[in-house]
């Protein structure tokens, strides 16, 4: 009867090492990825447009060298506005560091952006989804990889921002798509002066 319950106690354990070296072995070679239904949730770039890292809140983009601040603002302006998006707020950050005896080491600037007819789904499924809202688009100015002082222009992504939902809904996740891909389609506009 020992020699019988010995023996179920050894298999027992030889059975929990080899589990847990198993549960060892996949942790370490399944490194995280996204699924292909995650990486499906990114807004769509343009051609020309470098691709989107999906684990990245920022959507960053060179604005063309021949392309001036008061052309990307105007261009900003008119695209947004025949694409429906309304310019509530505009934040000169740069222009509140002067104020302060600071050099803001270039433009600082942070324009928000708001479509109701494509993020209405998202807030009425996810209220709180509203500390994102509107949308931001950043232009500033820091050094390139010459060690120039260049214009970008950046977006925090809003496919991104609705990681932060619980278990957010199929439409939310569709309208955030498209929201962000209108939003990138100006941008990309707006960097080479479109209008």
């Amino acid at each position: 009867m020992f020699m019988l319950s010995a023996r179920r106690m050894l298999h027992q354990s030889y059975c929990a090492v080899f589990f847990l070296s198993l549960g060892m072995v996949a942790c370490s070679v399944n490194q995280p990825s996204l699924t292909r239904k995650d990486n499906a949730l990114i807004g769509q770039v343009r051609p020309g447009m470098p691709a989107i890292d999906p684990t990245n809140a920022i959507y960053e983009l060179p604005v063309n060298a021949n392309v001036s601040y008061k052309d990307v603002v105007e261009s900003l302006k008119s695209v947004s506005e025949g694409m429906n998006f309304v310019n509530p707020a505009n934040f000169p950050i740069g222009e509140h560091l002067k104020l302060r005896g600071v050099d803001p080491q270039g433009i600082k600037e942070v324009r928000s952006f708001c479509n109701l007819s494509m993020g209405t789904e998202i807030i009425l499924d996810h209220p709180e989804f509203l500390v994102f809202a509107p949308c931001r688009v950043a232009l500033y100015e820091k050094l390139d990889q010459d060690n120039k002082l260049r214009l970008y222009i950046a977006l925090d992504r809003p496919t991104f921002d609705l990681k932060n939902i619980k278990h957010p809904t199929e439409r939310a996740k569709k309208s955030a798509q498209e929201l962000e891909t209108k939003l990138l389609e100006i941008m990309d506009r707006a960097r080479k002066g479109d209008f």
